[in-house]
């Protein structure tokens, strides 16, 4: 069955930000502390996996692939959320793509048959990813968190340049020519919002 995914990270003055966290506050923290995905990060941590191209040919990792698919594609809560099924007067999409933010402020990766999330953690791996604020690809973050949290993404998506090569080589995404990849849209948006003052609000959805 096939379907869409898309990441979506926004930068937004704390006011939005303060009305966007009674509903998904907590159903970021669901999918944050549900047993079975905290089951996965960790067995993604003890063993990361091979590169991508060696998946669907390698019988031994099938369970790995399936669990690091669960856990990086999006959350069930924050998915309900995002798709108006826990609350239809909440259209969160509607709220972060309608207003046509300026281009500095908005990061989106819309992938068919893919997960944007994924893509990244498989290119940086877990110990990077660790370093990534909230979880799995979501989170929301006021101004002043935001500047307190960027030294950490700095380091996750900063690279050399034997380690940029690697790193584009373990991102599976197709890219069109003004596309911009997963390895720099994070570190862009999020250097934008400290600098301007402004809080992060980042979501991993299957568009309906």
């Amino acid at each position: 069955m096939g379907f869409t995914s898309a990441w979506s990270i926004s930068s937004h003055p704390d006011s939005v930000i303060a009305e966007l966290a009674p509903r998904l506050a907590p159903a970021l923290e669901a999918d944050r502390t549900n047993p079975a995905a905290r089951h996965r990060w960790e067995a993604w941590r003890r063993a990361p996996l091979p590169d991508h191209r060696s998946w669907y040919t390698d019988r031994a990792h099938a369970e790995a692939i399936d669990t690091f698919r669960d856990l990086t594609s999006p959350g069930e809560h924050v998915d309900d959320v995002c798709n108006g099924v826990t609350d239809p007067e909440f259209p969160v999409m509607q709220d972060l793509w309608e207003p046509e933010p300026d281009p500095a402020d908005l990061f989106v990766s819309v992938h068919r048959k893919d997960h944007a999330v994924a893509a990244l953690f498989h290119a940086i791996g877990p110990a990077r990813a660790a370093v990534v604020p909230g979880w799995c690809g979501n989170v929301l973050l006021t101004a002043g968190e935001v500047r307190r949290t960027l030294p950490g993404v700095e380091r996750a998506l900063t690279f050399s340049s034997g380690e940029r090569a690697r790193v584009a080589d373990r991102d599976r995404l197709d890219y069109g020519a003004r596309e911009e990849r997963v390895t720099d849209g994070p570190l862009r948006v999020g250097r934008s919002a400290a600098a301007a003052g402004r809080g992060l609000c980042a979501v991993a959805l299957h568009v309906h």
